[in-house]
């Protein structure tokens, strides 16, 4: 690979580093995965050879379970299906995702006869960490199970392996497992090893972001379909010779959230220098100063306590589905909070995310542009500029933005958008490519506003009434903790 090498990086074992200057938006190298698998909630909704969702799928007719968008998906896809196809038949039933996964893996490496798949393939399976020496009993024994389920599903036909290196393979995945989204890149769909991205160590504040290509599977000759694959993009400029690093765990976290469950997950302890120094954890769980005045620690204890149990009673709400129970929560939170805490708390931030979303989907436009709006501006004070959640959140607020008629707010974020997923997701992205039409409508329509308001919202209001708005999707269940 003519763009990185592995080096022993200090504190951190193995790492990749620059071989050459990189500046943002660069791609720095792309990898396709061994293998990866759909979800098992998904596995009805998800293509399992290009990971769309479609309406409507169609079921292989031998084992019953995995689906496809058409006969070119499932062609593309019967090479890495055909073992799987059989045994899940002889099985009785598809056994779990990680299951699955060390199945199709296993199988691939023994069709390849070699540990190394590609010629650009930096490491092998066998050299990454599985830390099974650190898991604690508990996650042993559902390891054990699923190890032994795995020999049950695994078929006698197939060449048969020790119980240590299948052991491995579960460990790797376990801490190395890569999330693998939809076409547009707004819900995880499965999980992936890729070998080379498993080189990339973490930092809290990194100078590279990971997204994954879909590739094109349009042709109906699969000869000339293009696997998906991940990109490693440059978030600004790398020199060469520096550490290529990713952030394994959302920077929106406190820092002892962040040690805690990165120990937890990847088995190490983060000394970067955000984590040592608790970086922006003042503003996170800050007081609002007004007029140089700023809440006693006593009063912002008191409204964080008060949200946290609100945003209990939140989830709560949104797992039945009591949407305006949701609207009422949040209100109430956040008139109460919102004179003593910071518009950079966390927790204030997850209100406001959350009513904007709430109120999107129930149609109350207004409201969904105030507070997505207020949500990316808590972002822009805490995340790197060119950080994908924030260029995310920049596309919400500017939809939420239009769809209440402020079309002059709405150009300007999402211009701001586009200009960070340009950096961290490219042109040719689905999203980028749907942000670049947002972009040079809502600047027709801005030149339209600026020539004649009225004639803009009248014809705004003829267009809206002859075309109707659609229901938007449910909103999505978030953890508590950010």
């Amino acid at each position: 690979m003519e763009t990185v090498e592995i080096f022993d990086s200090p504190g951190k074992g193995r790492g990749l580093r620059a071989i050459k200057e990189f500046w943002a938006g660069d791609v720095i190298f792309t990898e396709q995965s061994i293998s990866a698998v759909v979800f098992d909630g998904l596995a009805e909704r998800i293509c399992h050879s290009c990971f769309r969702r479609q309406e409507k799928l169609q079921r292989c007719g031998q084992c019953k379970f995995a689906h496809y968008c058409d006969r070119t998906c499932q062609r593309a896809g019967w090479a890495e299906h055909k073992q799987e196809c059989a045994a899940i038949k002889a099985y009785g039933k598809a056994p779990n995702e990680s299951i699955r996964l060390v199945a199709r893996i296993t199988w691939r490496l023994d069709k390849e006869g070699s540990s190394k798949v590609s010629d650009m393939q930096l490491t092998t399976l066998d050299e990454l960490e599985d830390h099974l020496n650190d898991m604690a009993e508990d996650e042993l024994q559902e390891f054990k199970v699923d190890i032994h389920n795995f020999l049950d599903y695994w078929p006698r036909t197939s060449k048969q392996h020790t119980i240590d290196s299948i052991s491995h393979i579960f460990g790797v995945i376990n801490c190395n497992g890569f999330t693998v989204s939809d076409q547009r890149g707004l819900q995880a769909v499965g999980v992936g090893i890729f070998p080379n991205l498993c080189l990339v160590n973490h930092d809290c504040w990194p100078n590279c972001t990971v997204i994954l290509n879909h590739g094109n599977q349009s042709a109906v000759n699969t000869l000339f379909h293009s696997r998906q694959r991940i990109e490693l993009r440059s978030l600004g400029k790398i020199a060469e010779g520096e550490e290529l690093t990713v952030a394994y765990v959302d920077y929106l976290n406190l820092s002892p959230e962040r040690q805690r469950l990165l120990k937890a997950q990847y088995f190490f302890d983060c000394t970067c220098d955000h984590c040592k120094n608790r970086t922006k954890d003042d503003i996170k769980m800050g007081g609002k100063e007004v007029d140089g005045v700023k809440p006693t620690e006593e009063q912002v204890k008191e409204a964080t306590d008060f949200c946290y149990q609100m945003l209990e009673k939140m989830d709560q709400a949104r797992l039945k589905g009591d949407y305006h129970i949701v609207v009422k929560i949040c209100r109430e939170a956040i008139e109460k909070t919102e004179p003593v805490l910071a518009d950079t708390h966390i927790y204030l931030i997850r209100l406001c995310s959350a009513l904007s979303e709430v109120q999107a989907y129930l149609q109350s436009f207004d409201d969904a542009a105030e507070y997505s709006r207020r949500m990316v501006e808590g972002y822009i004070k805490i995340y790197s500029p060119n950080n994908a959640a924030l260029g995310m959140a920049a596309m919400r607020a500017g939809v939420n933005l239009w769809q209440a008629g402020q079309i002059e707010i709405a150009h300007g974020m999402i211009c701001k958008a586009y200009s960070i997923l340009m950096v961290t997701h490219g042109p040719t992205h689905p999203i980028t490519k749907d942000l670049e039409e947002m972009r040079v409508q809502t600047e027709m329509e801005l030149r339209m506003f600026k020539e004649n308001e009225y004639v803009y919202y009248s014809m705004r209001e003829a267009a809206l009434q002859n075309k109707p708005m659609t229901m938007l999707h449910e909103p999505k269940i978030f953890p508590l903790y950010l």
